[in-house]
């Protein structure tokens, strides 16, 4: 089989290609959620012209072994590798689109309807297979590709989950020439600018700014939307692919659920990513020019920027991933290393001519296989819904609470804010119960709890104005000198007022001691015992101070 255009090149019913070990029928074990690699699948192309030389498909071991001969203008010495072993997660070398669905994407699809994020991309060269393996041929019902089918059993899981009301949005992007285009706008491709932008918001969730998201409510919309915006896809003939694509295409459903029994403000976010890679191509065999040589440079360029990225997720001693090199790195952000559950299915060649890019395919893959996802369920809480449903629970509360004060005779009870003179009630009773006229203080309910805390913070703020604003211990009230100098004589312990005799007293010369308190003179009595005369204490002051 080979993209759109191409001749289909089918195996007869039950037939293997050469050189492929049959295996037996098996399910595959659904992967946890959590932290998880990359799952990578090979598909091989069937052709009638298949290298049994070259290659070896081991479906048993999920392993290819590949032969590539030397060059025979490397030289006498020539340190060529001949020989290589791929060992994948699943390798697929008569298959089925139904089978391929079956083990690539069915699982996917069911964790996406749990919550979680999902990825199915498909790499490989031109005229691999890409575009059949995605999109599907037109031979008939049974030749659908992943994304018809992973439509059906998106609208099958919605169907099956009543409890749930649940949303699906669509998107379809195309990257061009390293220009993003919306395929499912009225305006026409040719129209557009390709100036969206892919941004990430506060959670680190990415999402293409300005792109359109209809709702598809049944299958047969989701379907028609589709098919509709896959016709705007930029395609061009060269020597390997009469329908070749020229641009990777991002095709999205989003679905949203909410539970219909349970609190419905917790919505449940999740997307499924399916993508068409360009195929990379070696211009000395596609023979391409003008144009079509533009847009392989840009395919080329914008899978060598995928590589890199691979390559640094899969080393654990980078600390940088070059995501935003291009749009369609930064666009799988989550994708590749991130919140995500992804399967790449990687499409190959299996031909003499074409063992270069398949040695080429499988090198990448088994460097995805290194890259490592940790898919959570996206749950968000609408705050709207959820504030609707606080003050419908406080009303019902309020209501019990009202309902059980009446059976208890406690209707009096008052759980909302005081007013001013219910205030001023509480605080009457506050200062009772500071003053000990009363000896408790019936608290009711929390409400009066708090409000009598209020009041005795009041009162104790009243208290400290109040001590603050009077004079410390000790001190002269304010004016108290000047109304003794005004009407009255001097105090004894005015220090302004000089008296003679006093011990300090000021001289001419000397040193002075400062002034004694008027209470500290002696008394006559005690002059009269020193043997001093009694008929003057001036002379006798004198007559000490001669001696």
């Amino acid at each position: 089989f080979g993209s759109r255009g191409c001749p289909p090149t089918r195996a007869l019913p039950g037939a293997l290609l050469p050189g492929t070990a049959a295996s037996p029928s098996r399910v595959e074990a659904p992967r946890g959620m959590g932290r998880n690699n990359v799952r990578v699948v090979v598909r091989a192309r069937p052709t009638a012209s298949y290298a049994s030389d070259n290659f070896q498909f081991n479906e048993a071991s999920d392993s290819i072994d590949m032969r590539l001969p030397k060059d025979d203008h490397g030289g006498v010495v020539n340190n060529q590798q001949e020989s290589w072993h791929f060992k994948l997660d699943k390798v697929m070398a008569n298959a089925s689109q139904e089978q391929v669905f079956d083990s690539c994407a069915s699982d996917v699809v069911r964790s996406v309807m749990d919550g979680y994020n999902g990825t199915i991309m498909a790499y490989g060269q031109t005229g691999a297979g890409k575009t059949h393996t995605m999109t599907g041929g037109h031979v008939g019902f049974a030749d659908r590709g992943i994304v018809p089918r992973s439509i059906s059993q998106i609208y099958t899981e919605a169907a099956s989950r009543p409890e749930n009301q649940i949303t699906i949005r669509l998107s379809y992007v195309e990257i061009y020439n390293e220009l993003m285009f919306d395929l499912l706008t009225d305006v026409g491709v040719a129209e557009q600018s390709g100036d969206l932008h892919v941004v990430e918001d506060p959670k680190g969730a990415i999402q293409v700014k300005g792109l359109s998201n209809p709702i598809a409510a049944t299958e047969e919309e989701a379907l028609h939307v589709f098919f509709q915006g896959d016709t705007n896809r930029h395609v061009a003939e060269h020597a390997l692919n009469k329908g070749s694509t020229r641009s990777h295409c991002v095709f999205t459903i989003h679905v949203e659920s909410r539970s219909r029994l349970e609190s419905n403000e917790k919505v449940i976010f999740s997307k499924l990513h399916l993508v068409d890679l360009a195929g990379s191509e070696r211009v000395k065999k596609t023979g391409t020019d003008g144009m079509t040589l533009k847009e392989a440079s840009y395919i080329n360029k914008s899978l060598s920027f995928l590589e890199q990225v691979v390559v640094a997720l899969g080393d654990k001693h980078r600390d940088h991933v070059p995501y935003r090199q291009s749009k369609l790195t930064h666009m799988l952000k989550d994708s590749l290393g991130g919140n995500c559950k992804t399967t790449m299915i990687a499409n190959i060649w299996p031909e003499a001519k074409m063992l270069e890019e398949t040695t080429s395919t499988l090198r990448f893959a088994t460097r995805m296989m290194r890259v490592s996802n940790d898919a959570t369920v996206n749950v968000h809480l609408d705050p709207q819904l959820l504030l609707r449903k606080y003050e419908r629970q406080i009303k019902e509360l309020k209501q019990e609470l009202a309902m059980h004060n009446t059976l208890a005779n406690r209707s009096h009870v008052q759980y909302e804010e005081y007013t001013p003179d219910e205030q001023r009630e509480l605080e009457g009773k506050v200062k009772m119960y500071l003053e000990r006229e009363v000896q408790d203080l019936e608290v009711v309910s929390a409400r009066m709890a708090y409000e009598a805390f209020a009041c005795f913070r009041k009162l104790y703020d009243e208290l400290r104005t109040e001590l603050s604003s009077r004079p410390p211990a000790g001190a002269a009230p304010a004016g108290a000198f000047e109304e003794a100098a005004e009407g009255a004589p001097a105090e004894a312990g005015d220090p302004s007022v000089p008296r003679e005799g006093e011990v300090g007293e000021s001289e001419e010369r000397g040193i002075s001691v400062g002034i004694a308190p008027g209470n500290s003179r002696p008394v006559q009595e005690d002059r009269s015992a020193l043997g001093d005369p009694g008929d003057g204490s001036a002379d006798g002051g004198a007559g000490g101070a001669d001696r």
